[in-house]
């Protein structure tokens, strides 16, 4: 465990870093004792810092590669603010991140609060308004993306964007579990892959946030968005670069990089 003031400390380096672009090298050989309850104190004390409106939550490592990669045997999560939502029909900055990718994900639109401790899947679904197509940028504020768990968690689960599609679609109304998803770079397929490598179902990665989050003290409320976890490996995103994600009986979403 940190003292508060090395959390501070830690805080303050990435939220420099991300300010700046100017990425730090990872806060484990800085911190060797920093756990996962210090990663997400020093996330919250920046989302606090920013003072922006939560939009929604992310799960991260929610495939059973990116746990066995990371060493762990539960995903994590981050904040989704209102200043990172991204639109469809404007280019995003490259210039603003330091090493971007982006992630296909099943994206949760609630219409109604979730419990806390002890949800579960049909309190998911019965909590669920829509499903949309999404795309989530994800970015590092570690030099090269040289991430373990401590460092993902305090970068607030390397999450820095997201986009969401036209498209709603009631759960009911599709296989949560088998929704088919492919990744356009520019005109060239990039990755592919389905909803069920999210947890074996991404209902299940939004029950387990639900609970997670409640443990600090946040809850998932009604108009939140969720982004479950991707369904694809992420794919690197450079200026100019043109991505579309295309879900089966989901429609599709867009994001392009500017600059060339």
């Amino acid at each position: 465990m940190l003292t508060a003031d090395q959390r501070i400390d830690a805080a303050d380096r990435l939220y420099e870093a991300e300010r700046d672009r100017s990425p730090i090298r990872p806060l484990v050989l800085d911190y060797p004792d920093i756990d996962a309850v210090d990663s997400y104190e020093i996330q919250l004390h920046n989302i606090r810092r920013r003072a922006r409106p939560v939009l929604g939550h992310k799960v991260g490592l929610s495939s059973e590669a990116m746990q066995q990669m990371m060493g762990v045997d539960e995903p994590d999560y981050g904040h989704l603010l209102d200043d990172m939502a991204l639109a469809e029909d404007a280019d995003v900055d490259t210039g603003r991140y330091c090493y971007p990718r982006v992630e296909v994900e099943v994206g949760f639109v609630l219409g109604a609060d979730l419990p806390g401790e002890g949800c579960t899947e049909e309190d998911v679904l019965r909590a669920t308004e829509f499903l949309a197509p999404a795309i989530e940028l994800i970015d590092s504020r570690i030099v090269d993306w040289k991430i373990s768990l401590p460092d993902t968690i305090a970068d607030n689960a390397s999450s820095a964007g997201f986009v969401l599609g036209a498209a709603r679609v009631r759960p009911s109304d599709v296989d949560v579990r088998a929704i088919d998803a492919v990744l356009w770079r520019n005109g060239e397929e990039v990755a592919k892959g389905r909803s069920d490598a999210v947890l074996g179902n991404p209902v299940t990665a939004v029950a387990w946030l639900a609970g997670k989050v409640a443990s600090f003290g946040v809850r998932l409320e009604a108009g939140h968005i969720v982004l479950p976890g991707s369904c694809t490996r992420a794919i690197d995103a450079r200026p100019g670069d043109s991505f579309r994600a295309e879900f089966s009986g989901l429609g599709d979403v867009s994001l392009t990089f500017g600059g060339v």
